[in-house]
């Protein structure tokens, strides 16, 4: 039997938007896809399981498995799968919300998965508790957002050096289109020193992310407009030719754009339009 899969994105609340970039709800009727990559990308995973753990292995490594998790900044795909959840939240934390509502600077989440309850401890642990007595999603979606409106009033975190913060927002308004010598150049650094810095605030270097949000740009226009000419994509987005676009997909998501094609872009359209709904709070 084909999978029905049930997806529900909402904007948070205005309060956390700063930090919350999307929930998203998921559920299958079903077996989930086979296959599933997390992309890196600008953004920090949470992820609320409603049922069994999920399943997360790094390239190389055995799965783990997790009733809740946050992952942090990465520029390798993760596997997605290996067990029998199928359904949670997920949410997309910016940066400055890994700071402000879990007390840690991104970097010390970068390329890794840990549980929510080692950052926010009891309130996380019952929250997987209470969430699956529920049986909205908007009622889901606000218990995940009072928990992390209560996290984040209880104990502010001070903000990043200036700096930083702007050089990662010049990053992402350009797509990753400015250089790191101009960077250092606007910010008054030397490149070395923005970069060291830059790397232990998002555990990521400045030039990677602006790899991973070209790459970023690129899955976007491809969800949207699957029948997009990969040539033609990567003119548009500054790639040299089809060819660097490919290496680049390689690298990023472990295999060509064409494999993520087939593997996993019916089931993002699928998504879209079977029981997709969104909402604004």
């Amino acid at each position: 039997m084909e999978p029905v899969f049930e997806h529900h994105v909402r904007a948070a609340v205005p309060a956390l938007r700063p930090y919350v970039a999307a929930l998203t709800g998921y559920a299958y009727a079903g077996e989930p896809p086979a296959v599933h990559r997390g992309l890196p990308s600008q953004y920090l995973t949470m992820v609320i399981t409603l049922d069994e753990p999920l399943g997360v292995a790094w390239p190389g490594a055995p799965v783990d498995k997790f009733h809740t998790l946050v992952g942090g900044l990465h520029s390798t795909a993760v596997r997605i799968g290996d067990s029998p959840n199928v359904a949670g939240i997920q949410l997309a934390l910016t940066p400055a919300g890994s700071r402000a509502l879990l007390g840690v600077p991104p970097g010390e989440l970068a390329s890794t998965v840990i549980d929510l309850d080692l950052l926010l401890g009891r309130p996380a642990r019952e929250l997987t508790e209470r969430i699956r007595e529920l049986t909205s999603w908007d009622e889901r979606f606000g218990l995940v957002e009072s928990l992390l409106l209560n996290a984040w009033r209880d104990e502010p975190v001070p903000e990043p050096r200036a700096e930083l913060g702007w050089a990662w927002q010049r990053l992402c308004e350009t797509a990753g289109g400015v250089g790191v010598q101009q960077l250092a150049s606007e910010v008054g650094w030397s490149r070395r020193h923005l970069s060291e810095r830059f790397g232990q605030e998002y555990g990521l270097p400045p030039k990677v992310v602006a790899r991973v949000l070209r790459f970023g740009q690129a899955v976007d226009r491809l969800k949207r407009r699957p029948r997009t000419r990969l040539a033609d994509l990567a003119a548009d987005l500054g790639y040299a030719d089809q060819a660097h676009l490919t290496r680049e997909w390689h690298a990023l998501a472990g295999c060509s754009p064409r494999v993520w094609m087939t593997e996993e872009l019916p089931y993002v359209q699928d998504a879209a339009a079977s029981g997709s709904a969104e909402s604004e709070a």
